[in-house]
């Protein structure tokens, strides 16, 4: 009689540790918090904080969850529904099509940004060869998302970035190692491009652009969790462009263009 009393305790250990009880549960716990994504977002977080795969939490949500990884689902919960985005939680950010590595210094890309790629990608689609690599410069680089997907996309082009704090240039140089590129793009920690003195085809930027009165209203998943460095644009948000525009025609080869998010 004390086998079927084992296998029925088991079997309630499985059924409360099985993936999608954890996923079911803190989806159950997302939506109670009015979290927009609660589906979304714990199905991510499943995945992440136990090891399976998305086709797993599918085709196997019986799979046990170990304690640990119960854990750190439960840290990754209680993060979330303190309001850190998930990209935040994970350290990465989908972004044309490339997985970025993000840190405390890095603004969390954003799909938005991905326009100014595509902008840039076709005033570069006649451009460029490999006998007369493009050259690309971007300012205020801070993950390198928009560079490094430009060099992944032209593989005859080459790149150099910028940017004031040394752990952006880091995950920079770290996001074009990961996807390739490292060795076509030059990543150097300065001010803009006070320290350029090379022209280029093509300049692109996302600089901070927040006037300084509207940071308090930002959203808290932005104002608590992107650096403010990389949001306030001062006054009245464009500081930043006053300060980029009068290096432009230093940097610009003849019918080149400039880039710039606003």
């Amino acid at each position: 009689m004390s086998q079927p009393e084992h296998d029925s305790a088991r079997s309630g250990r499985d059924a409360a540790d099985s993936v999608e009880t954890l996923f079911r549960k803190t989806a159950r716990r997302f939506r109670a918090a009015g979290i927009t994504t609660a589906e979304l977002d714990a199905r991510v977080l499943t995945c992440a904080a136990s090891g399976f795969s998305l086709e797993t939490l599918i085709g196997a949500p019986e799979r046990r969850v170990g304690a640990r990884q119960v854990a750190r689902l439960e840290d990754f919960a209680a993060r979330r529904l303190r309001g850190e985005p998930v990209s935040r939680i994970l350290g990465v950010r989908e972004f044309h099509g490339l997985a970025f590595s993000l840190n405390a210094a890095t603004l969390d890309p954003r799909p938005d940004t991905e326009t100014l790629v595509e902008a840039a990608l076709e005033v570069a689609a006649e451009r460029g060869s490999a006998d007369a690599p493009l050259r690309i410069l971007d300012l205020g680089t801070g993950s390198g998302c928009i560079i490094v997907s430009l060099l992944h996309a032209l593989p005859h082009a080459r790149g150099v970035a910028c940017d004031l704090d040394p752990r952006a240039v880091a995950a920079a140089r770290q996001n074009a190692l990961t996807h390739g590129v490292a060795g076509r793009l030059q990543v150097y920690c300065g001010n803009w491009a006070d320290a350029l003195d090379t022209r280029f085809d093509l300049v692109v930027s996302n600089p901070p652009y927040v006037a300084r009165n509207d940071l308090a209203a930002l959203a808290p998943e932005v104002a608590l969790f992107d650096p403010r460095l990389a949001l306030d644009g001062a006054e009245d948000g464009l500081a930043c462009y006053r300060e980029i525009a009068p290096q432009l025609p230093g940097l610009l080869r003849p019918g080149a263009w400039a880039l710039f998010e606003a």
